[in-house]
């Protein structure tokens, strides 16, 4: 899986991804990132790439040129179709980081997982010139109902929670198709539920004891126990 993030902070992502996950499988050559600063398809030598919008609102918005340079130095020639008519390639994705986008959930994540290549855009600023969202990417995702300094915290999100369900990331794949919110069916009907209570020794810390059924040696309770005990 390949990420290129475009972005005004680069360093920003240094720190977050030098750790853990995702550093190994960086290093086993699983993921590949590649981090784009957009000051280089800066506007002037000052290395501008926003400007005041027309109309006189507040704060400043991302201009459309450096954000098109930087995803033609990326994939090559831009397609610049209305959103809703792109032709989205079933391997590649151009995604922006916006407070108004799809809320990012782990079904998102899931089908985000099967691609070979994400882009992302994270903004600053005020926000974009609207011609980026309408004509540039393919879709447009938020991480929640609320508002950010910028879109590098939710670049970053997004790209931990899409590695993660790659092959060979956590070492056992099987991790993460058992684990809170992935897909499970109980009784006939696909839920996405918050993973069952878990512990660990001792059974008995200061009378606070596990539940015997998870020691039981049954397989059968203790999977009926799982069960019950997911959380919606």
């Amino acid at each position: 899986m390949q990420f290129d993030v475009i972005t005004l902070f680069p360093s920003m992502f240094e720190s977050p991804f030098a750790e853990s996950m995702i550093k190994r499988a960086i290093g086993k050559g699983l993921i590949k990132l590649n981090l784009h600063d957009l000051r280089q398809w800066a506007v002037d030598e000052y290395g501008a790439v926003d400007d005041r919008p027309f109309g006189g609102s507040v704060g400043m918005l991302l201009r459309p040129e450096p954000v098109y340079e930087a995803l033609q130095a990326i994939h090559g020639e831009v397609d610049l179709s209305p959103q809703k008519k792109r032709v989205v390639n079933s391997k590649k994705r151009i995604v922006l980081m916006t407070a108004g986008g799809t809320v990012f959930d782990q079904a998102k994540a899931e089908e985000l997982s099967n691609l070979e290549q994400i882009t992302i855009i994270s903004g600053h600023y005020e926000g974009y010139d609207q011609r980026i969202h309408d004509y540039m990417v393919d879709e447009e995702l938020s991480i929640g109902k609320y508002v950010l300094t910028g879109g590098e915290l939710p670049a970053m999100v997004v790209i931990d929670a899409v590695s993660r369900l790659l092959p060979g990331v956590l070492g056992k794949d099987a991790s993460s198709k058992t684990e809170s919110y992935s897909e499970v069916e109980i009784e006939g009907q696909k839920k996405r539920l918050i993973e069952e209570p878990q512990y660990t020794r001792p059974r008995d810390f200061k009378g606070l004891v596990v539940p015997e059924v998870l020691y039981s040696g049954d397989p059968k309770k203790i999977e009926a126990w799982k069960v019950i005990n997911r959380k919606s």
